[in-house]
């Protein structure tokens, strides 16, 4: 059963009860228009898409909120957040709507867990749009034993530990501000969000062990692999200040994608906020180009 509760003018919650763990968001748009899916970043939410989902026009814009994050479910405590994961939180989302082939929007960590999807369930990707992100994180081969140790260690140290809470808002929007070259509104509409309201002040609302060191990373030849394996059409719209991995991704990614057009504007890694107007110009024209295929 999927809820939905008024969220403000045009956008609505949602919740996806899934057989392991509610996935909830945001939407905004008709049932009968074609579905746009949006996938937010770590320690984001969906809140981070309500700039550009505000510039989309004629579709049904969906953004959720990854496990952990905003206002989903955390996962067990005998679980962890591994990324293969994420790809299988998709895949029973996917079954749960029945939906059969949709336009996908990514950005960062989202942009990887869809590039994975879009690899190996080809069919149920019509395009991919990734927000500053291509390519997958990867590791030497040789690095796989400290990677393991690294990350069994970083579960232990989390043990006991608590979240940080925060006299206000305000203090709240400050931190995530520290840690991110985003603008006061747009930290305003994740912080809002992604926290929660104690008797003692604001407190975060995404998991902590989210912040564990991942303890395995695929190889330079297994992300190169996905990548290589998308057949969908594939486009990517970056900032000239985002992140360095986007620029070496070009390079290292680039060429391995069978249908392929990158987009550049002037922005950091939030660049579909910053430039709300203009991604979804950008979003527009290529899903109507689609259309015309």
């Amino acid at each position: 059963m999927t809820d939905k509760v008024e969220l403000r003018q045009t956008f609505e919650e949602v919740c996806y009860s899934l057989p392991e763990i509610d996935l909830h968001g945001i939407s905004k748009g008709d049932d009968n228009q074609p579905i746009v899916l949006c996938l937010h970043g770590w320690l984001d939410n969906a809140a981070s898409f309500i700039p550009l989902m505000n510039e989309l026009n004629n579709y049904q814009i969906i953004a959720i909120d990854w496990p952990g994050h905003g206002h989903s479910d955390h996962r067990g405590q005998d679980a962890h957040y591994h990324f293969i994961d994420y790809v299988y939180d998709l895949l029973l989302l996917f079954e749960f709507n029945q939906w059969d082939s949709i336009d996908i929007v990514a950005h960062s960590m989202g942009g990887m867990i869809a590039s994975a999807f879009a690899a190996a369930f080809p069919e149920k990707v019509n395009s991919l749009t990734l927000i500053d992100s291509i390519g997958f994180i990867s590791a030497k081969s040789e690095e796989t034993t400290e990677q393991l140790r690294n990350g069994m260690l970083s579960r232990l140290k989390l043990k006991g530990k608590r979240k940080p809470i925060h006299p206000n808002l305000e203090s709240a929007i400050t931190a995530r501000r520290s840690v991110s070259d985003l603008t006061y509104d747009d930290a305003k509409l994740i912080v809002e969000r992604g926290s929660l309201t104690l008797e003692a002040g604001i407190t975060w609302r995404a998991d902590s062990r989210l912040r564990n060191t991942s303890p395995y990373r695929l190889t330079f030849s297994q992300a190169k692999q996905f990548i290589k394996d998308i057949t969908t059409l594939v486009q990517l719209i970056y900032g000239d200040k985002g992140i360095e991995f986007v620029e070496l991704g070009l390079t290292h990614y680039g060429p391995l994608f069978k249908q392929f057009t990158a987009h550049k504007l002037h922005g950091g890694h939030h660049i579909h906020m910053e430039q709300a107007k203009k991604t979804a110009s950008i979003i527009e024209s290529f899903l109507e180009k689609q259309g015309d295929i």
